[in-house]
């Protein structure tokens, strides 16, 4: 196996270079305003392998100019990020929304890839209506988000036909049958269809209308897009190239993770990586995504802010808008 070094140093110069043709070459934009850029990263014992091109970025990170890329603990949440001790991460488009609408300081940058949850339920939940009077396991609120605006788009009122457990241990709960369902992020659902525990219920990858919009987006601190606006263009690139090396290289990505210790299992990893939706992030519309998550939270009582007062206030398209013009498919 290639040393750590030598992997950065081929994905940097090697792959990201074969994969993607720049009209504008970044030397001709001026240099980042800050020469330290913070990702996040997640506790040990947590995967997920979706999030890759967050981790697989360091090197293109590096060679945008930034001298120092540190990766900050965080357990998924935004408040890390919101408190600026993050600069840039990846979440799902509802917890962004669900953050946006609670007031955090955070500014969604575009979205970097497909639907990569999948909704998993018991032999009592065939259909995301059964989950009327059901438990849902969820580890976090922005998961919850997202199970309300499934339920709300086929009529169910998650406030009062779900009983959600909010707990880490949500997909132990389901396997041990003390929850009905789970939302699944990889590569969750390739572990329990492994073990054959549960069956799909909505696979966001593939069913509609999940399937058509953005499920992780990029978000950044406020404040910091608002003083380094050459960085966040700077770091926005790395991500969409070290997107473009998983969906191109995943042995290669799945092994490295493993091997830095982002992920633990390499199998599951892998089929994650190799399932998910990367290169929609050149297809798919952002705002049609933050509208459209938007809408069914705002219709299941989630949220109470408009779509349209999300998009005005908590989101900045310009750099992605920008890179998909420089950037050939």
């Amino acid at each position: 196996m290639a040393s750590r070094r030598e992997f950065l140093r081929d994905v940097a110069l090697g792959s990201a270079a074969s994969l993607l043709s720049v009209r504008q070459s970044s030397a001709a934009e001026p240099p980042p305003e800050t020469k330290r850029i913070r990702l996040a990263r997640f506790p040990d014992g947590v995967d997920v392998a979706c999030l890759g091109p967050m981790w697989m970025a360091e090197a293109l990170l590096r060679a945008e100019g930034f001298s120092s890329v540190e990766y900050v603990t965080s357990t998924g949440e935004l408040d890390v990020l919101a408190a600026g001790k993050q600069d840039i991460s990846l979440l799902d488009a509802p917890g962004l929304i669900l953050a946006l609408d609670e007031g955090k300081p955070i500014v969604i940058l575009g979205g970097i890839h497909g639907g990569c949850y999948e909704l998993f339920g018991s032999d009592r939940v065939r259909s995301v209506v059964d989950l009327r009077g059901r438990k849902v396991g969820v580890p976090t609120t922005g998961r919850q988000a997202f199970v309300a605006a499934m339920a709300g788009y086929v009529g169910l009122d998650p406030r009062k036909d779900i009983t959600f457990v909010v707990t880490p241990d949500a997909k132990q709960r389901f396997i041990d049958g003390t929850v009905d369902a789970v939302l699944g992020f990889p590569p969750e659902p390739q572990e329990l269809r492994a073990r054959k525990v549960g069956h799909p219920v909505v696979n966001t990858a593939r069913d509609r209308p999940w399937s058509q919009y953005f499920c992780c987006m990029a978000v950044t601190n406020r404040d910091f897009v608002r003083h380094h606006p050459v960085a966040t263009k700077r770091a926005l690139r790395a991500l969409v190239k070290a997107t473009e090396v998983c969906a191109a290289e995943p042995e290669r990505v799945a092994r490295e993770l493993v091997g830095r210790g982002f992920l633990k299992d390499y199998d599951y990893s892998l089929q994650a990586i190799r399932e998910v939706p990367y290169r929609r992030w050149r297809e798919y519309d952002s705002a049609d995504t933050v509208r459209f998550f938007a809408v069914r939270m705002h219709e299941a009582g989630v949220i109470r802010s408009s779509p349209q007062k999300l998009i005005a206030d908590g989101t900045d398209w310009r750099f992605l808008n920008q890179l998909k013009k420089e950037l050939k498919g």
